[in-house]
């Protein structure tokens, strides 16, 4: 298995640092809200990349944390006039609901950054004692870039350009730093905001060093892969990169992974533009199915351009494999003899060589196209060699298949059983109910049990629409 290691520019041999076990960290989200299609392709990425590391053989420790304190946090909890606490375990909740329908599987574990600053305060404390940090007069701890001779190995980028060229890297308080390249790992705490004590002042920690010290705890000092979004490259991994290698004496990571970015009709997804989009608003129009078949249509370092167009092909490619599936089921249940004929014997065998398409593209920086390309082509192969007369080991050969090799990328292609109108409308009577009685919990829980079973809702002036996927 060759991956591309955004720290030496080049693919390389997979190479774990234990045998037959993979510990892996991707940055997770800071949650202030409901999380956008920006979010969900790393998410849907770097799961399919332990799904198809699990699928090896690996044992994988997946780590990706949430962070639970940011200014964007403390400024949606001063708006509503609630606790920051309050706002972060909110959107947690919804962020694992979106991950869920994207069939993006549980981290082995969570982190919560708030929950993890003595961790942080200790590892402050070994960088001022080893010379790498160093506090100011007001309580803020600074890490001390220069003295870091490898800053800028990840980004290639070069210290002394960055100073010359982007000021927009010098944050406040450039007066009390010794380099204006110095970044913050501790800062003093502002009237109504979360803070904890210190050796240094009562504060609250910088982002990268939350990272750097949740990967340390619950993966080890030096892991295997560290992923997530290329905007993250700089200065965010850099700076983590920084702050452990100085404090524990070891590379940090061996091979570093990044997704590219998401544009939207061509253009760079923001607010101003009216191009944003969270994953819950997909979810009214598609089943989050197609979004994540979307977001694997494309090498995951490779741009990708979301738009309706593409959308709909992502859902007719996604529906051309369940179509397929549901077809094998109808012929699976029709089926008279249960051994295979000595033809579908040497027809099957064909089955191994759609197998091993999918992993050489797998194997090759995970070419998730590629690998669909192999689905696709095994689905041709099954509306063409299975029919009426095939036996039902046949049947049951060609249908496996397909679904064990769709399942390693995370799609769902079996459908769900078929709900009866009445019965729609029978839980969508409910849930209204549950909704004036303020049970949020129970209509989120009878929304999620209609789209499980293919069946979108719309919450409209008119009332509450639906619409089967």
């Amino acid at each position: 298995m060759r991956v591309y290691n955004t720290l030496t520019k080049n693919k390389e041999e997979f190479q774990p640092l234990i045998p037959g076990k993979v510990s892996m960290y991707v940055c997770g989200p800071t949650v202030y809200n409901l999380i956008h299609i920006g979010n969900a392709r790393p998410m849907i990425v770097f799961d399919t990349v332990r799904r198809y590391m699990e699928h090896k053989g690996y044992e994988v420790n997946y780590v990706s944390n949430f962070t639970d304190v940011d200014d964007k946090i403390i400024k949606k909890a001063i708006e509503e006039g609630v606790s920051a606490e309050e706002i972060s375990q909110r959107y947690i909740t919804e962020c694992k609901k979106d991950m869920a329908d994207m069939n993006v599987k549980p981290a082995t574990t969570h982190p919560l950054a708030t929950q993890e600053i003595d961790g942080m305060i200790d590892m402050i404390s070994a960088l001022i004692e080893k010379g790498y940090a160093y506090p100011a007069e007001d309580g803020t701890v600074y890490f001390r870039t220069r003295k870091f001779k490898e800053y800028g190995k990840l980004s290639h980028k070069n210290l002394d350009d960055l100073q010359g060229g982007n000021r927009s890297l010098l944050v406040s308080g450039e007066e009390q730093k010794e380099d204006p390249l110095d970044f913050v790992l501790w800062k003093p705490k502002k009237e109504g905001e979360p803070s904890w004590p210190s050796p240094w002042c009562d504060g609250r920690p910088g982002w990268h060093i939350e990272c750097s010290v949740m990967s340390k705890k619950y993966l080890g000092e030096e892991i295997d892969i560290h992923a997530g979004g290329e905007d993250l490259i700089f200065p965010h991994h850099e700076n983590e990169i920084a702050q452990s290698e100085c404090c524990n004496d070891k590379t940090f990571a061996r091979y570093w992974l990044h997704n590219a970015f998401l544009n939207i009709d061509n253009r760079k997804m923001s607010k101003s533009l009216g191009n944003f989009f969270t994953v819950r608003e997909i979810s009214e129009k598609y089943d989050l199915q197609v979004l994540r078949f979307f977001m694997l249509s494309a090498h995951y370092r490779s741009p990708l351009n979301f738009s309706a167009e593409l959308m709909e092909a992502s859902k007719n490619g996604l529906d051309r494999i369940v179509n397929a599936v549901e077809n094998l089921k109808f012929l699976e249940g029709n089926a008279s003899g249960d051994a295979m004929t000595a033809e579908e014997v040497a027809k099957a065998a064909q089955l191994s060589e759609f197998e091993k398409k999918f992993d050489e593209a797998m194997d090759d920086d995970f070419n998730t196209a590629d690998a669909i390309t192999a689905i696709f082509e095994l689905v041709k192969y099954a509306n063409t060699n299975v029919d009426g007369t095939s036996t039902k080991a046949f049947v049951d050969a060609v249908k496996d298949k397909i679904i064990a090799l769709s399942d390693i990328l995370g799609l769902i292609v079996e459908k769900a059983e078929e709900i009866l109108d009445a019965d729609i409308e029978k839980l969508i009577e409910e849930r209204q109910a549950a909704r004036k009685e303020r049970n949020f919990a129970r209509a989120d829980e009878i929304r999620d049990i209609l789209l499980a079973k293919g069946i979108i809702l719309k919450d409209t002036r008119e009332g509450v629409k639906w619409e089967r996927a």
